[in-house]
């Protein structure tokens, strides 16, 4: 608990309050002793006002009355009247040497306490001084209520700040456990391990949604490597099992040439098999790793498209096939050629192979609410709903029994390519077929040109 950063977070603020209320303290002390030290100056400086006009008025006789009867009233100011020559003639102030002005005088109590006295001594005509004075014995206990005052407010505050910290470093170091155990038991092998969630939407519930997404993500990245391994595991068994049924059928060396030649072309065939599917892996992690993006420039999406389907126009003629190319406009992106082109192949390619033997499949190239959308789309079984999200990922075909030929790439490359470009891929239902479109990102620009529609039929 003395480690928990909230605990320490809190001390600090609590430091902090505290320090802001003995400022708030001093500053309101001195305000208010300011203020009532000017509140008895003006009381002080109205009664030698008010006895230096009964002076004026009454003369001699009338101000010294004045000042006796004053000088008798309880809780009244101290008073003294002195002739030109300094004797005292009324008032308890009167003979005690005060300089004209402001000064302070240390008079002896009845008790024996020394009292000391504000005093504000004036002179009248004929050289007669006048006293007025008192003792700021109400300032003094107003300084001491305040003091009193705002030292319980610190020691509340300093009370409010600890407990509060405690509960709050209680609270947050229970949240924060939860996580670190969650981590720690992941960290330990248990994928299936999540963060729970509170009810307040705080920061901390927050940070344990995102963490449990995190980790979701993880738990899938693992089943699609898992799953990956498997395929590749599965892939290469085949060509290498046959591979080395070829090789040991030729290793008595009782077969002819024919048959030597004959085995050795089909293990060549069986290694370059296993080296296009390694070539092809090697080549999605450097298009997802973006080394490609340095070759982009301005293509033509459509120039692109119509030489795909010029060049598999005759093969899908051959095969009762047709393959179509629409578009009016040349839609001009940043790219690699290359890319799109490999891109285009591999989706023309999937759809011949899978829309089956009478299929008729169109390459469309168009502008769509102002993004570039290449499209390729087939009138076959088309695909499940229950396929589609896992169709882009490598190794994965609708083929259970992976059959036949190809390695499950085309289309993980596919993704990979788009998303280096910006780019995305969706799938739709052509009743019939499937639909598969890539959205470019809006910076483009279209130039007219003639209509080249391909067809074969």
């Amino acid at each position: 608990m003395l480690r928990s950063a909230s605990l320490r977070l809190a001390v600090l603020y609590t430091l902090a309050f505290t320090a802001a209320v003995g400022v708030l303290g001093l500053v309101t002390l001195f305000a208010t002793r300011g203020a009532l030290s000017r509140q008895f100056d003006d009381r002080i400086l109205s009664e030698t006002s008010a006895l230096a006009q009964e002076f004026r008025v009454e003369g001699l006789i009338g101000v010294s009355e004045a000042v006796q009867e004053r000088d008798r009233t309880p809780g009244a100011l101290d008073y003294g009247l002195e002739d030109p020559d300094g004797r005292p003639i009324a008032g308890r102030l009167a003979g005690r040497s005060a300089a004209t002005g402001w000064s302070t005088l240390t008079l002896r109590e009845a008790g024996g306490d020394l009292e000391k006295i504000r005093v504000h001594a004036t002179t009248l005509n004929r050289g007669y001084r006048l006293l007025v004075g008192g003792d700021d014995e109400s300032i003094e206990a107003v300084d001491d209520l305040l003091v009193r005052r705002f030292t319980l407010a610190t020691v509340g505050v300093v009370l409010i700040g600890l407990v509060g910290g405690y509960g709050l470093a209680r609270g947050m170091g229970r949240r924060i456990a939860a996580i670190t155990d969650a981590a720690e038991a992941i960290i330990d092998g248990d994928l299936s391990r999540r963060v729970p969630g509170g009810r307040s939407d705080d920061d901390l519930d927050r940070l344990a949604a995102t963490f449990n997404r995190m980790l979701d993500r993880i738990a899938a990245l693992m089943d699609s490597l898992r799953q990956v391994s498997s395929d590749i595991a599965h892939d290469l068994r085949t060509p290498l099992t046959r591979l080395r049924g070829r090789l040991e059928a030729n290793l008595g060396g009782a077969a002819g040439a024919a048959e030597h030649t004959a085995a050795i072309e089909g293990a060549l065939a069986d290694l370059d098999a296993i080296l296009a599917t390694f070539a092809a892996l090697l080549r999605i992690a450097q298009i997802e790793g973006g080394a490609r993006r340095s070759a982009f420039q301005a293509i033509d999406l459509a120039a692109i498209a119509r030489t795909v389907v010029d060049a598999f126009a005759p093969s899908a003629e051959d095969a009762g096939q047709r393959l179509e190319l629409e578009g009016q406009d040349s839609v001009v992106i940043e790219g690699d050629r290359e890319l799109i082109t490999q891109m285009l192949v591999n989706l023309v390619e999937n759809s011949l192979r899978h829309a089956g033997p009478r299929a008729r499949v169109k390459v469309r190239c168009a502008v769509q609410r102002g993004r570039p959308v290449l499209a390729v789309v087939d009138d076959g079984p088309g695909v499940p709903d229950t396929e589609r999200e896992r169709l882009f990922d490598r190794f994965h075909r609708l083929e259970a029994s992976r059959s036949t030929p190809g390695s499950g790439l085309g289309l993980s490359m596919v993704a990979a390519v788009a998303k280096l470009h910006g780019a995305e891929v969706s799938l739709h239902d052509a009743a019939p077929g499937l639909d598969v479109r890539v959205t470019f990102p809006a910076a483009a620009r279209t130039l007219p040109f003639p209509n080249t529609a391909a067809t074969s039929s």
